[in-house]
């Protein structure tokens, strides 16, 4: 017989003792498949990603508005398009409002057809938040318009975006300056996306490695579920004729079959988890299940690596097990673990991360390969550290209460189980203490001071070009709500010494002694005065000025055509009044430092069309209740158009922001299958030790100091395998601090939390343990058959 034809012999011997071996063969290979489908969901929801981002693209873009053509006029199949994003209690909600110009206007992806005026199309999760009837401010935001049709997944990016489109009659192109409105005659187009910077890149492949690498810990500790029970087994195959080498491939055989049970749990589990997914909400963004489909290449791999990673770690751990027609016999004096090799792994790691030090943004890209492996290599080396140093440990302990010495000695006799059952909890810690010194380092990079003060205005309201004629009235409605302390409305346009003249604009604001004292230190203002600003040396960009009692026109003094065939504005002309005095400029709100001329109401040019801007800061007493969105819903109320934007003192990129929301997913899911998986090794590992439970129990032993005993056993090499990771935890985030040219600081607060969680995770499982606990100690588990 070929080699070949007795090896698939064995294994398919052994795969039928997985499935027909009695209750315990099919209990160990249930349990084992529970294992493994548990990793194998959370790498298929992994590979899953890259696709579900993809399509998030896509229907962004469909979305997107296109004018094919250049500036076009309006025809049978035009629409008029305007912005109107909003947020409410700290969500985005992103809407349009559309006119169409003729009967032929395109339709926006996800509609039937486009709303009239009056009417709304509104995405599933918003009419959810406008039915509830628990958001008065938003549903008196849509109090004009009714919702008539839903949007449907064509058109969202996801189940939970919040978007809209609205009929509006009077909807129309102001000029061609106008950039608040746009005639379109067609949807999908496509958007340039930012390259990521390298540091976001190191982000990207920590977060990967960090978070699948437990998943594989795991699985490689489910394929080793009741070892014990299966070499005794596979002993017994020795006193009918079986060779070591066939008992060995038969045990393959069973691992074999319990991968590749734990592959379609792990499919079920992943098509249960994908429907959920669409309820899930975090950071903004949502996906659809459907579009959570793993990339193929990836899936296949999984496929295969699964079952072989399985056979290859059970071949692995029969390498120092003898197992004789009458026993097993794993050496009658166990040899001490060597502390060598265990070593080279996380210096390997260090070796290969420490070249791309200082790399950083300013000094070129990573090698992601390189990344990889070196983090890989660190993070292995606790599982590869943590027998020694239990070994170790244990070994120098004696004495103690009866339930001390139960568990030590238990883990005497086996600090390889209890090692395989704590490294799962110590990668996945380590890996979250480097993440979080790596992206709290980072962040102030990533964190930039944006200038505004909040303390002079909450709110700052953009009115678009064609509407500044009403920024006076949506100032006092915005006032008249409720928690509003005050709003201070300007206006801008450009003036010129000559009409149609390119260059030397110079830029007027216009606004009410308050308003003009928000933008320059005046000494004393009335009505009729005007100031031109200092422009000393040191002022960044002056732009041009004007003297007192100079001849100025404003307006269209760039000489733009009429809109769809109206004739152009002219530019008005006015006198710089002879007594304005020279003012100092100061920073607005926003944070902007103005330049140019500063105008009372009274002498400034009037009728100046659609060449102006107008802009509104609001304080808004935040200590009421829904201060912000009473002022935002007033605005919107007043003019849909107008931006209503939150001033803050700093900002944070979006693509930062983006990369830790995908942590932020990415570790919910690890710890959910850290709890899953660790029951499941802890109940496994209960069931192994039933007989032996049963007849301490039968001899006289309490049952509280049997429990207390198995705690133990779970506390020692899981407060062992924290502190470990700790220490490389620490070591890795430093190294890949420094690779980021990023000062090194540990934020010990963020270390602990991290270190309790994972605590906290086991302390919950061993919880849910307890009462299995108490079952196994029953006499009855003293029989056998």
């Amino acid at each position: 017989m070929s080699s070949s034809t007795g090896w698939i012999r064995d294994l398919a011997m052994g795969v039928r003792f997985a499935f027909g071996g009695g209750r315990e063969g099919w209990t160990r290979t249930a349990l084992t498949g529970l294992g493994i489908g548990l990793g194998v969901a959370l790498l298929l929801i992994s590979t899953a990603v890259p696709s579900a981002l993809a399509a998030r693209a896509e229907r962004g873009e469909a979305r997107f508005p296109v004018s094919t053509g250049g500036e076009l006029a309006p025809g049978p199949d035009t629409l008029l398009m305007a912005g109107a994003n909003m947020t409410y209690r700290n969500r985005d909600i992103d809407g349009r409002l559309v006119r169409a110009e003729g009967p032929r206007a395109p339709l926006p992806p996800g509609l039937a057809s486009l709303p009239k005026p009056g009417e709304m199309a509104v995405s599933p999760a918003l009419r959810e938040l406008l039915a509830s009837g628990e958001h008065p401010l938003l549903q008196e935001r849509f109090e004009r318009w009714k919702p008539t049709q839903t949007i449907g997944d064509a058109g969202l990016t996801g189940p939970g975006d919040l978007y809209f489109y609205a009929g509006s009659a009077d909807l129309h192109r102001t000029g061609p300056q106008d950039y608040a409105t746009q005639r379109v005659n067609a949807f999908n187009q496509e958007i340039a996306r930012q390259k990521l910077d390298p540091v976001l890149l190191l982000l990207i492949v920590l977060t990967f490695v960090a978070l699948l690498l437990p998943v594989a810990v795991f699985i490689a500790t489910a394929v080793r579920f009741g070892g014990e029970r299966r070499d005794r087994r596979l002993a017994a195959l020795r006193l009918v004729g079986a060779d070591s080498r066939m008992v060995r491939r038969i045990a393959a055989g069973e691992a074999l079959a319990g991968s590749v049970v734990g592959l379609g749990l792990g499919a079920v589990f992943f098509l249960l988890g994908r429907t959920l997914v669409g309820s899930l909400t975090l950071g903004g963004r949502s996906v659809f299940p459907a579009d959570l489909n793993p990339t193929p290449w990836l899936a296949v791999l999984v496929a295969c690596a699964v079952p072989a990673a399985a056979v290859g770690v059970t071949l692995f751990a029969l390498r120092g097990v003898v197992i004789e027609p009458l026993g097993v016999v794993r050496t009658a004096k166990p040899r001490k673990r060597r502390i060598w090799w265990r070593l080279l792994l996380p210096l390997a790691g260090l070796g290969l991360l420490a070249p791309l030090t200082g790399r950083g943004n300013d000094h070129g890209r990573f090698n992601t390969w390189q990344v990889s492996g070196g983090v890989v290599l660190l993070l292995i080396g606790i599982t590869a550290l943590l027998p020694w140093l239990l070994e170790r440990l244990v070994g120098a302990i004696s004495g103690g209460p009866v339930s001390w010495q139960l568990a030590v000695r238990r883990l005497q006799v086996d600090s390889g189980g209890a090692a395989r059952l704590a490294n799962g909890i110590a990668v996945a810690v380590a890996g979250a203490i480097a993440l979080q010194m790596t992206f709290a380092g980072a962040e102030g990079s990533y964190t930039k001071d944006t200038g505004q003060d909040p303390g002079r205005a909450t709110i700052s309201i953009l009115v678009p070009s064609g509407h500044e004629a009403g920024a006076d009235s949506v100032a006092r409605q915005v006032a008249a709500a409720p928690g509003i302390i005050r709003t201070v409305p300007v206006t801008g346009f450009s003036a010129a010494r000559a009409p149609k003249t390119e260059g030397d604009d110079i830029t007027v604001t216009v606004g009410t002694c308050e308003a003009l004292a928000e933008l320059a230190r005046l000494d004393g203002c009335a009505d009729g005065d005007a100031f031109a600003l200092n422009t000393a040396a040191g002022t960044p960009d002056p732009g041009a000025t004007a003297r007192p009692g100079e001849r100025l026109y404003g307006g269209n003094v760039h000489g733009f055509e009429g809109i769809d065939g109206a004739p152009a504005e002219a530019p008005v002309a006015f006198t710089f009044p002879a007594g304005a005095r020279t003012a100092t400029p100061r920073e607005d709100p926003t944070g902007n430092l103005r330049s140019g001329l500063l105008l009372t109401p009274s002498a400034a040019p009037k009728r100046l069309g659609f060449s102006q801007s107008a802009q509104i800061y609001v304080q808004v007493d935040e200590s009421r209740p829904d201060g912000l969105d009473r002022a935002r819903t007033a605005a919107f109320k007043a003019d849909p158009l107008a931006t209503a934007m939150t001033l803050k003192q700093s900002g944070r990129d979006g693509n930062f922001s983006a990369v830790r929301t995908g942590l932020f997913f990415g570790a919910a899911g690890v710890m959910i299958l850290i709890g899953s998986s660790l029951l499941v090794s802890q109940l496994e590992q209960l069931r192994e030790r039933r007989r032996l439970l049963s007849a301490l129990v039968a001899f006289g032993t309490k049952r509280s100091t049997l429990s207390v005993s198995v705690l133990w056993q779970t506390a020692l090499p899981i407060g062992l395998g924290l502190g470990l990771a700790t220490g490389i935890g620490v070591a890795l985030g430093s190294v890949l601090l420094r690779m980021a040219n990023q000062p090194v600081r540990v934020d010990w607060t963020s270390v602990l939390a991290m270190t309790g969680v994972g605590g906290g995770v086991v302390a919950l499982v061993t919880l849910l343990s307890l009462p299995p606990l108490l079952r196994l100690m029953r006499p009855e588990g003293l029989r056998t058959e």
